[in-house]
């Protein structure tokens, strides 16, 4: 199918001119005069690329320009100017337009600015289709918060590198999801990833694993079998826990890093790879270094782009999209709702667990919810439990219960106003008042339409 072009110009010969010669190219062409004209065909006909004429009457190229990205944002649109007006033409490029070409031009050298511009919107779509396609099977890092978004873009940084990486992190915060999305940001994306559990295998079982075994090497060896290394020839070797492999493998482990060859247990023959390391663990390397679990000489050959993956309650801000993430996971095609009361428990909590967990707990709620809102009493007990502090002795706190009762919400509302008035509105000193978190703060100051 051709790709369609409009051309809006209150010039009619102009008009004619570029839809005679813009068909012998192939292309389909609409024409307008006037800017609400051209509006309306771009609403009804959605066209591949727009030519717009800067000066026009009623309407002029800028407002039309505007109102287009409105609709499309990433319709290209390639501005018409006289040279009297080029430097409206570049303000034109910075609200959106493409490209511009100046009056008079030649009818050849426009044909190549529209090929231009029509090459780079599709490579831009396919790139688009190919990260979404990407996202679907393999997975992403959830979050806008600041402390994920720089994590992010470490990772974009390294993917490109051969450089061995070190993920370290708590349990449950995404290492495996980072050392994939580095993966796949990479050159090597065509190529195998390859992810082994160190703590999850003893010694002997360890090396067949990592640099496979010829046949006979020992008792049930009845056939070759190719190791972890050798099957990510090319691609990525994930060595998650890491500091759980024993002192004695981690030696070999070294040498194969250092020298990119080795033999399979029970041969001989030196098996030379190309194999990008991640490796990954929950726990401190230094202090392993020092408990003498971790090879110093190792860790510094790990750690050459080392990525600390933040706790979830160190970034609490991710929370709403994480849900929705999860929520979309576990209820594809559904937009199923939590109530501001559950949410608010998901902010208080201390995540010991981190994402795993709240994956856990949003899959649990989605089957307890059976479709419905998401409320309370459909999380975990450990989660709706809140630890409120003691008041101490000579405290100025006074709560009297009429005996119509109290609005726990309006309590809860006054609590924070009051807050805010002694901290003289600063939300972090208010949300140390209250005991709670600054994000948790935000979300209640939101539910309840408190002004920051």
């Amino acid at each position: 199918m051709s790709n369609k072009i409009l051309v809006i110009d209150d010039e009619e010969h102009m008009c004619w001119a570029l839809e005679k010669g813009l068909r012998q190219e192939g292309y389909q062409v609409l024409t307008a005069t006037r800017g609400h004209q051209g509006l309306e065909l771009i609403k009804n006909e959605t066209p591949s690329l727009v030519i717009l004429d800067l000066k026009m009457p009623e309407m002029d190229g800028l407002e039309v320009l505007i109102k287009t990205k409105d609709i499309l944002p990433k319709l290209p649109v390639i501005m018409v100017t006289a040279h009297g007006t080029i430097d409206t033409a570049i303000e034109a490029m910075k609200l959106g337009a493409t490209d511009y070409i100046t009056k008079p031009f030649d009818l050849d050298e426009l044909k190549l600015v529209v090929k231009q511009a029509l090459m780079v919107s599709q490579l831009q779509t396919e790139v688009t289709f190919l990260r979404s396609e990407l996202t679907k099977k393999y997975g992403r890092i959830v979050g806008n918060s600041k402390a994920i978004q720089e994590v992010c873009t470490l990772i974009e940084k390294v993917a490109d590198s051969n450089a061995t990486v070190l993920i370290t992190g708590e349990s449950g915060t995404g290492k495996e999801v980072a050392a994939v999305s580095i993966h796949h940001l990479s050159s090597r994306r065509d190529k195998p990833f390859v992810p082994i559990n160190c703590a999850a295998l003893p010694e002997a079982l360890l090396e067949s694993e990592l640099f496979g075994h010829e046949k006979g090497a020992f008792t049930g060896a009845v056939a070759r079998k190719l190791g972890r290394f050798e099957l990510s020839n090319g691609g990525t070797l994930f060595l998650d826990e890491v500091t759980e492999m024993p002192l004695s493998m981690q030696v070999k482990l070294l040498r194969v890093i250092q020298e990119r060859q080795f033999e399979r247990v029970g041969g001989s023959e030196s098996i030379k790879v190309d194999v990008r390391v991640i490796a990954a663990t929950n726990r401190d390397p230094v202090e392993c270094i020092k408990t003498g679990t971790l090879r110093e000489d190792l860790y510094y050959r790990l750690n050459v782009l080392p990525i600390h993956l933040p706790p979830l309650r160190d970034r609490l801000d991710d929370i709403p999209l994480l849900v929705m993430h999860f929520l979309n996971k576990f209820n594809p095609g559904q937009e199923q709702p939590i109530s501001p009361d559950a949410m608010g428990l998901l902010f208080s909590y201390n995540w010991p667990g981190n994402i795993r967990e709240l994956q856990n707990i949003i899959e649990r709620a989605v089957i307890l919810s059976q479709g419905q809102e998401i409320k309370a009493h459909h999380l975990p007990k450990e989660i709706q439990k809140k630890d409120i502090p003691p008041v101490e002795s000579g405290s100025d706190l006074i709560i009297n219960f009429p005996e119509e009762g109290i609005s726990l919400e309006g309590v809860e509302k006054e609590l924070i106003l009051k807050a805010l008035e002694k901290s003289n509105g600063n939300q972090t000193k208010a949300s140390q008042l209250l005991g709670i978190t600054r994000s948790a703060l935000l979300y209640r100051a939101q539910k309840y339409q408190i002004k920051l």
